[in-house]
This record gives structure tokens, sequence and C-alpha cells, in this order.
């Protein structure tokens, strides 16, 4: 296998799920974001939003606070430190990736 297949070979398959992969990326843009605001910006349902933020957090990926802002449920959503690195070593795999086929500006 080449370098560049290989690099593709070892992506994070948690990450590389579109959904979660909208929701690491919005995340990682802020310190944190409550439930709504990642709602709005991916475009998901709440229960698929839901059940992505479950994987990222098994995974140690986002921190997830419930409390109250007066009488209404919050969910604060936040990259842990290893998250946000792994996020960053996705991102690098894939401009790798995308440097060796030459960026699609060849098209």
């Amino acid at each position: 296998m080449t370098p560049d297949l290989q690099a593709l070979a070892t992506l994070d398959r948690v990450i590389h799920e579109p959904a979660r992969l909208m929701i690491m990326t919005v995340l990682y843009a802020v310190t944190e974001a409550d439930f709504l605001y990642l709602q709005r910006e991916c475009g998901l349902t709440q229960g698929n939003l839901s059940s992505h933020l479950a994987k990222l957090e098994e995974a140690g990926y986002v921190a997830i606070c419930k409390t109250f802002k007066g009488k209404y449920p919050l969910t604060i959503c936040s990259l842990t430190k290893n998250g946000r690195e792994a996020f960053e070593d996705y991102v690098r795999k894939m401009q790798y990736v995308a440097g060796a086929t030459g960026n699609g500006n060849d098209r």
C-alpha cells in the first residue's frame, strides 16, 4: 500500500462519519456550543445529534455538561484535549491525501 493510501486507511472512523465530522468541525472553531446551536449549524435532528454526540463522548472527544438556564435544560458541548488532537490529526491526514492527489485542481 502506498503511503498516500495508508493515510486513508488510518483515518479515525469515529470522526470520519459525515455528521460527526460536522460536529467536530463546529466544536473545533468555538470554545463550547449548546445543543441547539449545534443542531442548527449541522442541520441534524435532535435524536441524530444526540446519538452522534454520545458516540463522540464515548470516544473521549467531546465533553457534555447538562445544566439549566433558568427553568430550561441546557446542554453544553466542547471538545476535549483528546478530541482537539484527534481532529487535528484527522485534518493533517486529509490534507496529506489532498496534496498527494494534486488537491483536485487539475480538473
